[in-house]
């Protein structure tokens, strides 16, 4: 094994060594929950417990389940070294890797003082690289604790993750562990930590800030770019999508309306006051809810007696169109609503900027995520639409 900062370089485990690998991992439990619950984060204990009473399941433990599962042939040659709980151990345990805990949370639910402790130990207890579940604010713990000159890789498992240092996927973070894991040479980049400008976040507009870099490796198209944010909207572009969409609305159907300014414009052509970074509840021109949970959309569904469909816009850069930002949008309502009526509008300018790379399904269902891939349809314009490809992230 090699590593160090600076320009790219390269890193693997050597095929003959046969001494075992030592693999941090760090769970941030409750990444994520607050986004299903259509709290646009989760931060804090209170926004915690304001999910949980909305009947949301925690997912960060299935999504590193989901990551370590490319592992499991390695089993005899890894050494998985956590904090005990459900900040890695019981992860780790229930997949049967050999475990070690090295240290333990001071709190209940745990702090990012909790998580940049365990990342700090973890290297002192002789990890090669630390795996770690949560989003940017995880990230930015990372940063922290480690600044850049150790390897680390982030499953993503937050609300809206910003940070270049993700996988697109948790599966797709499990294939850059395999393939370091089967001694392939794997590139080691810098890559930019970001998280929400929390003042520009209460004013209703999404800003990000530069926090720091993280050192991460990283294969083909398996890491997400860093998320475009604050720049000049393509106002002309995005009125001409609105105008396409409202006029071929249809009668007695729920449109479920996801968040973003493009998929916003549509409501505001409507004079529907709607909800930038929420998602809103349409139907016969009228807003019947706004700023709706993932149980809220559940039960508006099952009340429904009409067909109902999906309006959704991909985050500029990063190109994942459900699961950052939209965790609303449960494998439940995605499978309720279905793929054929699933909505997708983008400027042109945002789909040229993906560099050709697919559009991005990361629901939390593997099973949906692969159904789901394919070739979709995206309105770029009045009357203009384009056929782009959908990817669960595999290659």
């Amino acid at each position: 094994m090699n590593y160090s900062g600076g320009n790219c370089k390269y890193w693997g485990w050597s095929r003959t060594d046969v001494q075992v690998k030592k693999l941090g991992l760090i769970i941030n439990p409750w990444a994520g929950v607050g986004g299903p619950a259509g709290l646009k984060g989760s931060d804090g204990a209170e926004t915690v417990q304001q999910a949980l009473a909305a009947g949301i399941e925690p997912q960060s433990h299935k999504r590193a389940a989901i990551a370590l599962t490319a592992l499991e042939s390695f089993r005899e040659q890894l050494e998985i070294l956590c904090f005990a709980g459900n900040m890695g151990e019981d992860a780790a345990k229930a997949l049967n890797f050999a475990t070690r805990v090295v240290g333990q949370a001071e709190s209940e639910p745990s702090t990012p003082a909790d998580t940049e402790a365990a990342a700090q130990v973890i290297r002192e207890a002789g990890a090669d690289l630390i795996v770690f579940v949560g989003g940017d604010g995880t990230a930015r713990n990372m940063v922290n604790a480690l600044g850049d000159d150790f390897p680390v890789l982030g499953i993503p498992a937050g609300v809206k993750m910003h940070s270049a240092c993700f996988a697109i996927s948790p599966r797709a973070g499990g294939e850059v562990l395999r393939r370091l894991m089967a001694g392939q040479l794997v590139d080691l980049h810098e890559h930019e930590v970001r998280d929400i400008d929390e003042k520009s976040f209460r004013e209703g507009r999404v800003s990000t800030r530069h926090y720091g870099e993280l050192l991460v490796p990283e294969e083909g198209h398996f890491l997400q770019a860093v998320k475009n944010a604050g720049r000049e909207v393509e106002e002309l572009a995005v009125a001409d999508i609105a105008a396409d969409v409202v006029e071929e609305l249809d009668p007695d159907t729920l449109y479920i309306v996801g968040p973003g300014s493009t998929t916003l414009a549509i409501l505001d052509e409507l004079g529907l006051a709607g909800t930038l970074l929420g998602v809103d509840l349409l139907r016969d021109g009228e807003l019947v809810a706004a700023d709706v949970s993932a149980p809220q959309i559940e039960r508006a569904l099952a009340a429904h007696d009409g067909p109902a469909k999906i309006i959704l816009t991909a985050i500029g850069g990063q190109g994942h169109l459900i699961g950052r930002g939209n965790q609303q949008f449960s494998p439940q309502v995605l499978r309720a609503v279905g793929r054929d009526n699933l909505i997708v509008v983008a400027t042109k300018t945002k789909v040229t900027e993906l560099g050709g790379r697919p559009l991005l399904v990361d629901s939390g269902d593997p099973e949906l995520d692969e159904q789901w891939s394919g070739f979709i349809r995206v309105i770029t314009g009045y009357r203009d639409a384009i056929l782009y490809p959908l990817s669960n992230g595999d290659l």
